[in-house]
């Protein structure tokens, strides 16, 4: 028998993720302690588990996992594919509105006006390569480019050059830069690549660029907003309400991107109007994969290094698993 910490490392979940499991009759221990109500697993079930864990990756609603464990293989096979063809006939339907949307709002947008005021920025960092055997993470800090990427795969450079040329040639030529090494591999899983992040910063606007799983903070008047959306597939379960958080936390595939900086890749674009006394800070996802409370670490009246140099440190007290990076940018 295995106790549910050992279980749960196993089968790629965690402890609170196997309870909720059991609470819902998808898995249920072999054995509950009648005293102190501990559970205990068979490596046998560990299948079932691993199951459980994909078929919510994918979104299956909780109901339909469980049509699928009560059948036969083939009949489980048959209930996954009917419900993703499903999810396309619904993706397809919503499409079609969000066009109809997006074409509305933008022909009642009002126009842009250009600021005139700049801000001072003011800069702190920290880029450390972790328990990493190589830094394939890469940062840009400069008054007017504010930038974070993270490469994966065989390539050391990616990260690096993506920025040099988003530096020059905006998004366009950070694509064309790196596209001959990102689509070394096979069409749809390139065996290296790399995200990148990037605030302009334009007199008093921030305008975002945004591919991957970084992130733009924005601590204002006390508070913490996050500006980007994470492109992974867990992230946007979670957003749906069809994956929790913690059992996003150690899922073997919690960084599965679902865009990247790759050809035909459409980039989220984010426009941030700036304010004094405003503090941006970007991170790659070695800093918020691990640190839970970056709220505490951001919101403070320290200046720019020392937070970064706080937040680093925190990362490091997580075992520092993977490349970390963070730009804090104080603006006045």
């Amino acid at each position: 028998m295995m106790t549910i910490g050992d279980f749960a490392r196993a089968a790629g979940l965690t402890p609170k993720a196997l309870r909720l499991y059991d609470e819902l009759g998808l898995l249920r221990p072999m054995e509950v302690d009648e005293h102190s109500g501990y559970r205990r697993y068979a490596p046998a079930q560990l299948e079932r588990a691993r199951l459980v864990a994909t078929l919510r990756l994918v979104g299956m609603p909780l109901a339909r996992i469980e049509q699928v464990l009560d059948g036969s293989r083939t009949e489980a096979a048959q209930a996954v594919s009917a419900y993703w063809v499903q999810v396309e006939a619904d993706t397809a339907t919503r499409r079609d509105i969000v066009t109809t949307l997006v074409h509305h709002l933008r022909n009642e947008a009002p126009a842009m006006t250009t600021s005139t005021h700049t801000l001072h920025a003011t800069f702190g960092s920290s880029h450390r390569q972790g328990r990493r055997d190589r830094q394939q993470d890469a940062y840009v800090a400069t008054p007017e480019l504010v930038a974070v990427a993270d490469g994966y795969g065989d390539r050391d450079d990616l990260a690096a050059r993506a920025l040099a040329a988003f530096g020059t040639g905006g998004l366009e030529g950070a694509v064309g830069d790196v596209a001959a090494d990102i689509t070394a591999g096979l069409p749809d899983a390139p065996s290296s690549g790399t995200t990148l992040t990037a605030v302009v910063l334009d007199g008093d606007t921030a305008r975002i660029t945004h591919l991957g799983d970084g992130r733009v903070w924005l601590v204002r008047d006390g508070g913490l907003r996050q500006l980007t959306h994470d492109h992974t597939v867990v992230a946007a379960l979670i957003e749906a309400g069809q994956l929790s958080a913690d059992e996003a936390r150690s899922h073997e595939h919690r960084s599965l991107l679902n865009r990247a900086l790759t050809p035909g890749t459409v980039a989220d674009d984010v426009t941030v109007d700036l304010r004094p006394g405003d503090r941006l800070v970007l991170t790659t996802d070695g800093v918020h994969a691990h640190v839970d409370d970056l709220a505490r670490l951001l919101l403070t009246d320290d200046g720019p290094q020392d937070v970064a140099d706080a937040v680093a440190a925190a990362v490091v007290a997580a075992g520092e698993p993977d490349n970390h990076t963070v730009v804090v940018v104080d603006l006045s």
